[in-house]
């Protein structure tokens, strides 16, 4: 007798763990649930970039007016040959690009546009890198004389 009187406390205690996985799982499920959302990884900054259309590019000069500087970053001899009206000229390949930029409001609207979009996505790069919270990159100029939308020279 005094051997099973010692084991049913024993055997009792074994249990105790089990029963009380068995319990209610509000803590458990909240335990499980708050997990991942402590080890995921931070969302990723938003671009200031966004790449728009012709139409895109003309809705936001009507849209925005002088809120909206649009930059040509050609040469200055292919801004002669033709530009959009009103836009100015910074030739993102001619050396001075940077200490221009650094002279902007780096909080407004910018737009900006090349020949054929490689030298507009290089400087929208620079200028996001440089700080600039709003670039609009329209790409190259022949797609917008392609969709129809005049310039000027």
């Amino acid at each position: 007798m005094k051997r099973s009187a010692v084991l049913l406390p024993v055997a009792l205690l074994a249990l105790l763990p089990v029963a009380a996985a068995c319990g209610d799982d509000t803590e458990a499920s909240s335990a499980t649930t708050a997990a991942p959302a402590a080890t995921a990884a931070p969302a990723a900054p938003a671009s200031p970039i966004t790449v728009v259309t012709p139409a895109e590019g003309a809705a936001l000069m009507d849209q925005m007016g002088s809120a909206l500087t649009v930059i040509d970053v050609r040469t200055p001899e292919e801004f002669a040959a033709g530009h959009i009206a009103g836009a100015v000229n910074m030739d993102v390949e001619g050396g001075q690009f940077t200490s221009m930029i650094a002279g902007l409001d780096h909080s407004q609207a910018y737009m900006v546009y090349c020949h054929s979009g490689r030298r507009s996505a290089m400087a929208a790069q620079a200028m996001a890198q440089d700080g600039f919270t709003t670039i609009y990159d329209l790409g190259g100029l022949q797609a917008w004389v392609d969709a129809g939308y005049p310039i000027t020279a």
